[in-house]
């Protein structure tokens, strides 16, 4: 076996053993019973893939080390723990579509690419979806247009926040030290713009969350009367979603029958299955998001404005560069848990558009200092 077979055959079954790891993990946090056999079938499909690619090195003679899970693997591990199963469900989704990419360009895994295509499409399914309803469910409200869909991720939303932050205010920077480098007019210009841009990212995001949460309480009233309205039609709609899970006819029935036996546990079931909606969180807190919103806004956009704190002049403008390009590199590699994307790649093209940014800023506030200084 050569070298660059054995490289490949060896990141094929890190891979798929890294996965497994995380179906296992997410199998254990999710709390419908249901889903959670899904993802442990996924786990030992995926087990059977690392068995393949381990075969093939054992048979080649070539030991096989002590599978530890990787630094991504443990970080959307801590992710999935702090936040929520849905939490990295979109990266899972894109590592199975890179498998099964990778998969049909090679011989050896004949067969696996269609494994990892398929656990793909159950995660999208997954995902169509909030964490804790059914995905007709979802789909069901939608045709009725009763209710609207409306969703996002908060840590997401904070991690673009803080590169908005820092790409906004090193524009801000670069713009007023090409016009004056010298004295403290970057300096105020830049606490400004922390201020300003942390103030409006924090305010839009709190009208975003309550918007939300009360667009959420409105469809438990909507839901609400209508069991009282008509709670046949509410039973046959809560039946279905149970037989698309699975269940037979008769039991789907008896079981949607049951719930709706207490008025209570009946708004409950239908606003996580019908609706996905969670009652006891809609949303989350609208105040927690807008103090993340702004810290984590602030925190980038203090990157560039740092140098001139301690420094001045050219001095200042190319550090301010410098630990800017670094940490929009940094950000870079973060965003990346979530889309799947190599890390070079994705920080790469941050630092590029940053850059590209900074420069134009301050290009056209060295026009405008020469012109006026003129």
């Amino acid at each position: 076996m050569d070298a660059k077979t054995k490289q490949r055959f060896m990141e094929n079954w890190s891979d798929e053993r890294n996965t497994a790891w995380l179906y296992h993990l997410i199998s254990e946090l999710e709390k419908d019973s249901r889903i959670a056999e899904v993802y442990r079938r996924m786990e030992q499909i995926e087990l059977r893939h690392a068995a393949h690619w381990e075969k093939l090195m054992t048979e080649a003679e070539e030991k096989m080390p002590v599978f530890q899970p990787a630094m991504r693997t443990r970080i959307l591990a801590a992710l999935a723990r702090r936040f929520g199963t849905s939490m990295i469900l979109n990266s899972m989704q894109r590592m199975e579509q890179n498998g099964a990419s990778s998969y049909r360009q090679q011989s050896e895994g004949a067969g696996m690419a269609g494994d990892e295509a398929g656990h793909a499409n159950v995660i999208n399914q997954l995902t169509r979806s909030a964490p804790q309803g059914g995905m007709v469910g979802s789909a069901m409200a939608v045709m009725e247009g009763r209710h609207r869909a409306t969703g996002g991720n908060a840590l997401r939303a904070a991690v673009l926040g803080s590169n908005d932050g820092m790409v906004s205010n090193l524009s801000l920077v670069m713009g007023v030290a090409g016009a004056s480098p010298e004295g403290n007019a970057v300096l105020i210009a830049g606490i400004a713009g922390l201020l300003a841009g942390s103030i409006s990212m924090a305010l839009g995001e709190w009208l975003s969350v309550q918007s939300s949460r009360e667009l959420y309480e409105n469809q438990i009233k909507i839901e609400t009367l209508e069991i009282s309205r008509n709670p046949q039609e509410e039973i046959e709609e809560l039946s279905l979603i149970y037989e698309a899970r699975g269940l037979p006819r008769e039991q789907a029935v008896t079981l949607a029958n049951r719930i709706m036996e207490n008025k209570e546990s009946a708004i409950q079931a239908l606003a996580r299955e019908e609706l996905g909606i969670d009652p006891d969180e809609l949303g989350g807190s609208a105040w927690e998001a807008a103090l993340t919103s702004f810290i984590l806004f602030a925190l980038g956009a203090l990157v560039p404005l740092f140098p001139f704190i301690f420094w001045s002049g050219f001095t200042a403008v190319l550090l301010s560069f410098f630990f800017s390009m670094i940490g929009l590199f940094i950000l870079g590699g973060v965003v990346t848990l979530f889309t799947g994307q190599k890390v070079l790649n994705s920080g790469l093209r941050m630092v590029i558009f940053g850059l590209a940014a900074a420069v134009v800023t301050f290009g056209i506030g060295r026009l405008i200092g020469v012109s006026i200084g003129g």
